[in-house]
């Protein structure tokens, strides 16, 4: 996925996910052809993450 797509498919925006990029703190990236691609599983994985770290109230681990 592009920066982008991940952008539109989370709702974050594009300079956010640079940022996170930059600090090694959002979903894994990587560059083919020197551009920046996301595997969506690694995305799917973050979002997890996230969740687990973030969740409040009922069934919170």
């Amino acid at each position: 996925m592009t920066t982008q797509e991940v952008s539109v498919e989370l709702g974050i925006p594009v300079g956010t996910l640079r940022y996170y990029r930059s600090t090694s703190s959002g979903p894994a990236s990587f560059r083919l052809g020197g551009r920046v691609r996301y595997r969506r599983a690694d995305v799917v994985a973050w979002v997890d993450e996230q969740e687990r770290a973030t969740r409040r109230g009922e069934g919170a681990a």
